[in-house]
């Protein structure tokens, strides 16, 4: 279909109607980290910590049954964040009005911690309208990556959510472009993730506008290996991982984070900081790595630059995460009363 997406909006207009009272949606959305080091905006990695939600047409109304990380917080109307991307998932293809609908959500990604979860909302809102939609008139795999990335305002974290695997993005005059890449089987993520949050704004606030040309560069060439230490030669981990475009200069907003990841590099372990942080992920090489980066974030925990913050002892959360390979997941059930 060819649609005007990036204004969310379509010639025709369709009834509420076209989507029966009944129709079920079931959907599985996996957590993303970006950046992987020194790939910013660029380069994302889906992660099997999974998002649930259910969407239900009802007969009117907008009913929520929230649960899990978040769930207190976050607002209960046309505001939500997943409400807002079924509606720009829904007019791109000239539904404009908001059918009735029943949400339950059991939310596992942290907020505010560098694992997509907004990225997720938006991925499991425009997916799961779109599988309501009748199959003749539904957005295809690139017009949901337009909008989530016009949503997020870059596809780093996005594309992972919709693609699966380690995915690389660009874009040009005709939109955004992912790429998902396979990712080598011996490599095996382990995330710490603090409890207290940074929020992106700040994070890409602390970024100047201009860095050395000699950083650029060498960032560059530790972008281009971290695709293929990733993909297929596991061995290239830590220089691959090496960034000098933004995680020494937002140190200074998530420094238990930092110190955590210098001690684990200092210990040849390929630590990064996960999006705009402050969780921690490492990429372990087989699962004796693995159990060895576990153990090393408990010992670093103790340490008075890691487990404090502000004065208050840190409780981190480690968690052995493995890469997720489908992406969005969706089943559709019609007539589910």
């Amino acid at each position: 279909m060819n649609l005007p997406l990036i204004d969310g909006s379509s010639e025709a207009h369709l009834s509420p109607e076209i989507i029966p009272v009944g129709t079920r949606v079931r959907v599985k959305v996996p957590a993303s980290s970006a950046n992987l080091g020194p790939g910013y905006d660029a380069v994302g990695i889906s992660l099997a910590h999974f998002d649930e939600l259910e969407f239900t047409r009802i007969e009117s109304g907008l009913e929520f049954e929230l649960s899990g990380e978040g769930a207190e917080d976050v607002p209960r109307d046309e505001t939500h964040l997943v409400v807002k991307s079924m509606q720009r998932a829904w007019r791109a293809v000239g539904l404009m009005e908001l059918p009735g609908l029943h949400i339950k959500a059991v939310n596992r990604i942290p907020h505010s911690r560098g694992m997509g979860s907004s990225a997720s909302a938006i991925v499991a809102g425009v997916a799961g309208a779109n599988e309501m939609l009748p199959a003749d008139v539904r957005l295809d795999d690139d017009a949901m990556l337009q909008i989530c990335s016009a949503m997020e305002g870059h596809p780093d974290n996005v594309a992972p959510s919709l693609l699966g695997n380690l995915v690389i993005s660009y874009g040009d005059e005709q939109g955004w472009h992912s790429l998902s890449v396979p990712v080598h089987s011996e490599v095996l993520p382990v995330v710490a993730i603090p409890d207290y949050e940074v929020p992106t704004k700040v994070a890409r606030g602390l970024i100047p506008e201009n860095v050395p040309h000699h950083e650029a560069a060498e960032n560059s060439g530790r972008a281009a290996l971290l695709s293929q230490a990733l993909s297929a030669a596991p061995e290239y981990l830590l220089p691959a991982t090496y960034d000098l475009l933004h995680q020494s200069y937002r140190a200074s907003a998530m420094r238990p984070s930092a110190a955590l990841v210098a001690d684990l590099r200092g210990q040849g372990y390929a630590a990064v900081i996960s999006g705009a942080g402050p969780t921690v992920l490492v990429f372990a090489r087989g699962a004796a790595e693995r159990a060895e980066v576990t153990e090393a974030i408990r010992r670093a925990q103790q340490r008075e630059a890691v487990g404090f913050h502000e004065g208050r002892r840190l409780n981190w959360r480690i968690e052995e995460v493995n890469i997720d390979t489908e992406g969005v997941m969706l089943s559709r059930e019609d007539n589910a009363f």
